[in-house]
C-alpha cells in the first residue's frame, strides 16, 4: 500500500468486472491492467512497486503505463483536499479505470462532472422492487410485530427512499423502525409511517467536487485535459505552436539544457588550458 492519500485510486461508474476487460490491449498491458484492477483504492502503482510484483522491468513497465494510459485507462494527476482542521494540500493520484474512457470522459471527471452510466450491461433486467419495499417487506421476518403488507410496502417505500436520498444506509433505517418498540404494537405501518416521517435526516450538505488536475505522462507537467490527449502534453509529442515556432520547453528541461552546455564549457576549458 502506498502512504496514506496516494496510490491508486478507482475512476466512477465503472462496468462490471468480465473476463475480457482488457481483451484490446497487447498481451502486457492487458496482464498489467488485470493487476491493478484487482489491486485496492490505496495501493502503490508506482513503477518501482509494480517490478518487484510483476515479471517486468521498470522500463518496460513504464511504456506499458503509458500505453495503458493512451488508451483511456489511466490518468495520473493531483487532487486538492482540505482536511477537518481546515489544512489543504495537493495529493498525488493515479486514477484507474477497468472501462476505457476517452480524453472527453477525463476532462469531465477533472471537473468534477462525469455523467452517470449504467454499471451493468444494458441488457441486464432490472429488479421489479424498489431497493425500499424489499427493506420494508422484510421486516416482518426480523420483528414479527412490524409485518406489512404488499399495500402497505408499497405506500411507504416513498419514503423510504427520501431516507436513501439523505445518505442513510439500511441499518440506518432498521435502527429508526426497529429501536424501542411499544407492546402491543397495534398499527404497523402507521407506526413506522410516523418514525420515517418524524425521524427523517437532515437532507445532505453538497458536496463541492475536489479541485483536480492532470499531468503529462511522460514529463508530469500539468495541464488542463484538452492540452493532454491521451495523457500526452505537446511538447513530448513533439508538436508545435499554431505560428509554427516550436512548443516551449518546460522549466525542467531547460536546466537539464543548460546543466549539459556548462558541462560541455567547462570540458573545453580544460582541454585549452595549459598542460
Amino acid at each position: 500500500m502506498a502512504n496514506p492519500g496516494y496510490g491508486k485510486r478507482s475512476a466512477p461508474d465503472q462496468h462490471r468486472r468480465t473476463n475480457h476487460d482488457f481483451a484490446a490491449l497487447p498481451p502486457r498491458e492487458a496482464a498489467i491492467a488485470a493487476y491493478i484492477d484487482r489491486l485496492p483504492d490505496g495501493a502503490d502503482i508506482s513503477v518501482k512497486t509494480l517490478a518487484k510484483q510483476l515479471p517486468y522491468g521498470q522500463c518496460a513497465l513504464r511504456t506499458a503505463l503509458n500505453n495503458l494510459q493512451q488508451a483511456g485507462h489511466l490518468r495520473r494527476g493531483r487532487e486538492h483536499l482540505t482536511s477537518d482542521s481546515g489544512a489543504a494540500r495537493w495529493i498525488t493520484r493515479s486514477w484507474f479505470s477497468r472501462t476505457a474512457r476517452d480524453d472527453a470522459w477525463w476532462a469531465a471527471f477533472t471537473r468534477g462532472d462525469v455523467p452517470q452510466e449504467p454499471t451493468d450491461p444494458p441488457d441486464h433486467p432490472r429488479p421489479t422492487r424498489s431497493r425500499a419495499y424489499i427493506l420494508l417487506a422484510a421486516l416482518g421476518r426480523e420483528t414479527p410485530a412490524l409485518s406489512l403488507s404488499a399495500a402497505d410496502c408499497a405506500a411507504l417505500a416513498p419514503l423510504v427512499a427520501e431516507w436513501y436520498a439523505r445518505g442513510a444506509t439500511d441499518t440506518d433505517v432498521l435502527r429508526a423502525l426497529t429501536t424501542g418498540l411499544p407492546t402491543p404494537v397495534h398499527h404497523p405501518a402507521a407506526l413506522i409511517r410516523n418514525r420515517l416521517t418524524t425521524k427523517l435526516p437532515p437532507e445532505r450538505t453538497p458536496v463541492r467536487a475536489p479541485l483536480r488536475i492532470l499531468e503529462c505522462a511522460k514529463c508530469g507537467v500539468p495541464g488542463r485535459p484538452e492540452a493532454l490527449p491521451g495523457g500526452i502534453c505537446g511538447a513530448c509529442r513533439g508538436e508545435r505552436a499554431p505560428d509554427g515556432s516550436p512548443t516551449p520547453l518546460q522549466a525542467s528541461a531547460i536546466h537539464a539544457h543548460a546543466a549539459e552546455i556548462r558541462a560541455a564549457m567547462s570540458q573545453r576549458r580544460q582541454e585549452r588550458a595549459p598542460a
